[in-house]
């Protein structure tokens, strides 16, 4: 099987492309965002053309946290819609038999009832700050659906919730809070600090999955003859903010005081996923919270020491 990973460097895609290297019948075919242009319609067509993948995974996009979402939603909608309709519709014209569309737990309205099912997607307004997003992925995980009713292609999605991990992007403003804490407590026990500022208040409730188990999930969803449109993957349970970043400080080592600035947004109250669906069909997330902060701060050190690490 020839297995195209659109998105192979970033976090998502390098997990999957780590997963699937390990089965003897895939051929992973990668490109750098150099080699390939996703936004560009041309190029994505002249490559699906050119490849004939049997298989596409869709893990591109263009991702930020809370001020990268409100700071540029222009950027946000343009670069993830153009992604979205160029990788399905150039798969779909060049013959790829299968299609898993990647998505995101933000696609869900932001008082949707906790935790959240498939079925309240688009019953109710969105979360603001990552309206953008939530938009272009809704728009992708659409594309499949129909494409699937209309010409009969086995093209599905995946609502991945919060997820970290190895190769994760740690700019401090731009990225999502689990790297950008492990980055600001790593920062301050290097610098001997007693103290770090983090945002918000530490009340609103996050659902963490290592990008690992996502990637195992995905190779899951995959072998699947007939899987659901769309399904959540997730763990199914939940912490606060605050436990997060109590728990990074730990895996840290950092051992000073923590001190919340309850002037920056909290974001979205409570975003917990239903993973009913998933855990039914037969599979179900296997690192823990703490193991994969834990791991995942060793591996943040390692691509520190590499020069490789992203932001």
């Amino acid at each position: 099987m020839k297995l195209f990973v659109a998105g192979s460097k970033g976090m998502v895609g390098s997990a999957l492309v780590r997963r699937f290297r390990r089965e003897s019948d895939v051929t992973v075919i990668e490109r750098s965002r150099a080699e390939l242009d996703l936004t560009s319609q041309a190029a994505v067509k002249d490559f699906f053309a050119r490849e004939k993948p049997d298989v596409a995974i869709i893990a591109a996009a263009k991702v930020g946290g809370i001020h990268a979402n409100n700071t540029y939603p222009g950027e946000f909608i343009y670069d993830n819609l153009a992604v979205a309709t160029n990788c399905v519709h150039g798969a779909y014209q060049a013959g790829v038999k299968q299609l898993l569309f990647l998505g995101s737990s933000c696609i869900y309205p932001k008082h949707a009832p906790q935790p959240m099912a498939e079925d309240s997607l688009l019953t109710g307004p969105l979360e603001p700050t990552n309206e953008a997003y939530a938009i272009a992925k809704i728009a992708g995980l659409k594309l499949c659906e129909y494409y699937r009713k209309q010409y009969g292609v086995l093209y599905h999605s995946a609502m991945p919730t919060n997820l970290y991990g190895p190769n994760d992007n740690y700019h401090l403003q731009n990225s999502h809070v689990l790297p950008a804490l492990i980055r600001k407590f790593h920062e301050a026990k290097e610098a001997g600090r007693a103290e770090v500022v983090a945002w918000g208040t530490g009340s609103p409730k996050r659902e963490f999955l290592h990008v690992d188990d996502l990637a195992d999930a995905c190779a899951f969803l995959l072998k699947m003859s007939n899987p659901p449109d769309l399904i959540n993957v997730g763990t199914g349970t939940d912490v606060t903010i605050k436990e997060l970043t109590e728990l990074v400080a730990q895996a840290t080592g950092f051992g000073g005081k923590i001190v919340w600035d309850s002037t920056k947004p909290d974001g979205t109250p409570r975003k917990l996923m239903d993973v009913t669906k998933l855990t039914k069909l037969g599979w179900k997330a296997r690192i823990s919270l703490r193991e994969g902060v834990e791991r995942t701060y060793q591996s943040f050190l390692a691509e520190k020491s590499a020069g490789t690490l992203r932001g």
